[in-house]
C-alpha cells in the first residue's frame, strides 16, 4: 500500500509488563514489580512459586516477541513504515535502556502501544509515567512519546474475543450455552474507583456475550495481590466458580477479557487452579483464547496507529460507550491511596 501522507511519528515502542527467562531472574523481576508496594513477603514467594511451577520463565515475552512481529509485518505492508521498539516496565528489554536505543537511532517522536486494554492507573497512567521517567533519565535528547488509546471496545479486540468464546462453548457441547464467566485483573478499589476500568471490562464483555448470544455471564476478577486489609474488586474466579456449582452448573466457560496473552496469571491462575478447581467439583471448564495475534487484533494495533500518525478524525467504536480519549487528562487514573502500615523490621 502506497503512503499517501507523512507520518507524524517515526517509530512505534511496543511496552508490556515484562517476565523473567529463567528461575534466577523470578524473584528480582518480582522485586521490581513490587517495589514501592504493601505486598506481604509471603504473598512473594507464593507468586514466585507460580513461576517456578512453569519453570521459572514467563511465556509473555515470547508471546510479546511474535505479536511484534506480527505488527512489523502489518506497517510494512499497510503503513506507516516505521520501526517498532519493545521496551518493558518490570524486566529487559526495560524502557530506559529502549528508548535510549531509539535516540540513539535517531528517533525524534514516537507512539506508544501499551498491552493492556482498559483505564486504571496500573494499566494506563503508570505506563506513562514509566514511559516519562525512562525519558528523564536520559535526558533531554529523549524522543517526545505519546500513548496509544486504550481500545476494550474496538471491534479489532471484542470479534476475536467473541470468536474464542464461540470456540470455547462448542468445545462443552452443550446445547444451551453458557454460564461464560469474563475475568480480570482484580485491582484495588481505591483505584477502580478513580477510574473506568470496570466500567469498560463490563462493556467490553457485554459485547461479546452480544455476538455470541450469551444470557448467562457474569465478571469477576483474579490474580490479587494485595494485604487482606486492602479492599479490591471481587468476586475471585474460584468463587464464582464455587457458586455456579451450588448453584447446580456442571460446565462453565472462562473468557480472559481483561488480558490480550495467555500469560502467567493466565496459565497459572485460570489454566492450573481454576482448572484444578472445576475437575475437584466435576465441572468441565473450557478457557477462551486471548486474542494474541489474531490478524483482526493485529490489524486493529496498526489501525490504532494510523489514526494518531496521520492524525484521522474518525476513531473506530461499537457498543454504548466512545471511543477513549488519545490524549489523558492530567487527573485521569490517578494512583490509589496505599494503605497506612506500621514498621516492620
Amino acid at each position: 500500500m502506497v503512503q499517501m501522507q507523512q507520518s507524524q511519528y517515526d517509530a512505534i515502542l511496543f511496552v508490556s509488563f515484562g517476565g523473567p527467562d529463567k528461575a534466577d531472574d523470578v524473584m528480582p523481576f518480582l522485586e521490581n514489580v513490587l517495589r514501592g508496594r504493601n505486598v506481604p513477603k509471603e504473598r512473594m514467594l507464593e507468586v514466585a512459586e507460580h513461576y517456578h511451577h512453569f519453570g521459572g520463565k514467563s511465556p509473555i515475552n515470547e508471546q510479546n516477541i511474535a505479536l511484534i512481529n506480527a505488527i512489523r509485518e502489518e506497517l510494512a505492508t499497510l503503513g506507516p513504515q516505521i520501526p517498532v521498539y519493545w521496551g518493558n516496565r518490570n524486566w529487559y528489554p526495560l524502557l530506559t535502556d529502549t528508548i535510549r536505543e531509539m535516540k540513539d537511532a535517531g528517533v525524534r517522536k514516537a507512539l506508544a502501544f501499551v498491552t493492556s486494554g482498559f483505564s486504571c492507573y496500573s494499566g494506563c497512567r503508570q505506563y506513562r509515567e514509566n514511559i516519562q521517567n525512562a525519558c528523564d533519565a536520559i535526558g533531554l535528547d529523549a524522543p517526545e512519546i505519546d500513548k496509544i488509546r486504550v481500545f476494550f471496545n474496538h471491534p479489532g479486540f471484542v470479534n476475536p474475543m467473541a470468536r474464542n468464546v464461540q470456540d470455547a462453548l462448542d468445545s462443552l457441547g452443550n446445547e444451551t450455552p453458557g454460564p461464560v464467566l469474563f475475568t480480570a485483573h482484580s485491582i484495588p478499589l481505591s483505584m477502580a474507583d478513580s477510574s473506568d476500568y470496570c466500567k469498560q471490562l463490563q462493556e467490553a464483555s457485554r459485547l461479546v456475550a452480544k455476538q455470541t448470544n450469551i444470557s448467562n455471564w457474569k465478571l469477576v476478577y483474579q490474580s490479587r495481590s494485595g494485604p487482606p486489609t486492602q479492599p479490591w474488586l471481587d468476586p475471585d474466579i474460584c468463587d464464582a466458580i464455587r457458586d455456579l456449582h451450588e448453584q447446580g452448573e456442571t460446565s462453565v466457560v472462562i473468557a480472559p477479557i481483561g488480558f490480550i496473552s495467555d500469560h502467567m496469571e493466565v496459565l497459572f491462575d485460570l489454566d492450573t487452579e481454576a482448572a484444578d478447581l472445576c475437575e475437584s467439583l466435576g465441572m468441565k471448564m473450557a478457557r477462551a483464547n486471548t486474542a494474541g495475534t489474531d490478524p483482526e487484533f493485529v490489524r486493529m494495533i496498526r489501525d490504532l496507529i494510523a489514526e494518531r500518525a496521520f492524525s484521522l478524525s474518525e476513531k473506530t467504536a461499537i457498543g454504548c460507550m466512545p471511543a477513549n480519549h488519545d490524549v489523558c487528562p492530567l487527573d485521569c487514573c490517578p494512583a490509589p491511596v496505599r494503605p497506612a502500615t506500621s514498621q516492620r523490621s
